[in-house]
């Protein structure tokens, strides 16, 4: 097990006080921080090619002009052991004067979740001041994708699939559990530093199954679907206010995974092989990319970028420029995010518990 400052339960209960008290603090008469003539570096844990990257790429300029002094944010990317490099780095820092902020994702909150040993960060001790929902698609080349009966899958059973994959512990265990309910003979490559990495081993012929989150699939993966060269698959899908998978709203033409599950012989929709998928999918896509600030940040710092991120989201035309390159998705702050955060960094024992023994039965990592 890592070596956190609190356990993982001491963490979660930090969490949901942080949760309890962070509207009061909002409130409690910070005059926010001024950063004229500062460089504020945005440190991402994955290659420049992925989701985050899109995703911090995008807000960067956005959040420069509505940070008070506006000033220059840079994206510093920092892959490396599926992003706990970056992670653990962060955890080292301290607060000094708000010109340091972090963006994590599913592959970075699942090592945390499963007690991965590489996992020196603790999630009670940095300062949520956004939360961003995304969807995930998987995609087949064309020859592949001519094997499926509609939404059944069970044409694709006995073919051989390579996949580009972060790592076991990673985001892409939601994919390739999916894979596997569905009897798909998968393998991974391991180690790729990035979905992007992943999507260029599809196009160059290197794999012939593939995932991107919504922005690296909008902007990486449309071209290669409206070339020909790319067929999508399926969804993982979207919760609604009842907690049930519905269809991705950036996606609405794509089928879930439970739509295609239902409809392939074999895979089924309820169990614990079900249920396990279906918590890590919460825990890694409603608030799969998340902002913070160091351990320590003042409240001021807080209610600052809060704010900044606020501003960003009011913008009048940022339904359109954030649905063209994120997807349609909920962005939040405040009180939001701080729920979104708790619910992204934990799951049901049981599932957590199937997880651990299904990495260890397919890929021999130990976790216990």
């Amino acid at each position: 097990m890592s070596k956190l400052k609190t356990t993982r339960r001491a963490a979660l209960g930090l969490v949901a006080a942080a949760a309890a008290s962070f509207g009061l603090q909002a409130n409690a008469g910070g005059h926010g921080i001024d950063l004229a003539g500062k460089t504020v570096e945005w440190i991402i844990p994955f290659s420049e090619t992925g989701g985050s990257a899109k995703w911090a790429n995008f807000y960067a300029p956005l959040l420069s002009e509505a940070l008070p002094g506006q000033p220059t944010v840079v994206v510093k990317f920092m892959p490396g052991a599926g992003s706990t490099k970056g992670a653990n780095f962060f955890q080292e820092q301290s607060y000094d004067d708000g010109t340091l902020i972090f963006g994590s994702s599913g592959s970075t909150q699942f090592p945390f979740l499963l007690g991965d040993p590489r996992v020196k960060y603790n999630y009670a001790d940095w300062n949520v001041v956004l939360a961003s929902g995304t969807g995930g698609v998987a995609y087949l080349p064309p020859e592949m994708a001519e094997k499926m009966n509609g939404l059944d899958a069970s044409g694709l059973q006995g073919e051989d699939f390579i996949y580009g994959n972060q790592g076991a512990t990673r985001l892409d265990l939601v994919p390739t559990l999916a894979w596997e309910m569905l009897g798909l003979n998968v393998e991974s490559v391991m180690g790729i530093k990035g979905r992007g990495d992943g999507r260029l081993m599809f196009e160059r012929g290197e794999a012939n199954i593939d995932y991107q989150t919504s922005s690296s699939y909008l902007k990486g993966v449309t071209p290669l679907v409206e070339a020909g060269t790319a067929v999508p698959m399926m969804t993982w899908g979207s919760l609604d206010e009842a907690g049930d998978i519905v269809r991705d709203p950036t996606f609405p033409d794509i089928p879930t995974f439970k739509e295609v599950c239902d409809a392939t012989e074999g895979c089924e929709t309820s169990g614990e092989k079900w249920d396990a998928w279906k918590a890590f999918f919460v825990a890694g896509f409603p608030a799969q990319k998340m902002v913070f600030l160091p351990n320590g940040a003042s409240n001021d710092a807080i209610v600052t970028y809060t704010k900044a991120f606020e501003d960003v989201k009011a913008r009048a035309d940022f339904a359109e420029i954030s649905g063209a390159r994120l997807g349609k998705y909920p962005q939040m702050t405040g009180d939001k995010a701080q729920t979104a955060l708790a619910s992204a960094t934990q799951v049901p024992e049981e599932a957590k518990a199937f997880v651990v023994n299904w990495l260890q039965d397919k890929y021999g990592v130990s976790l216990k």
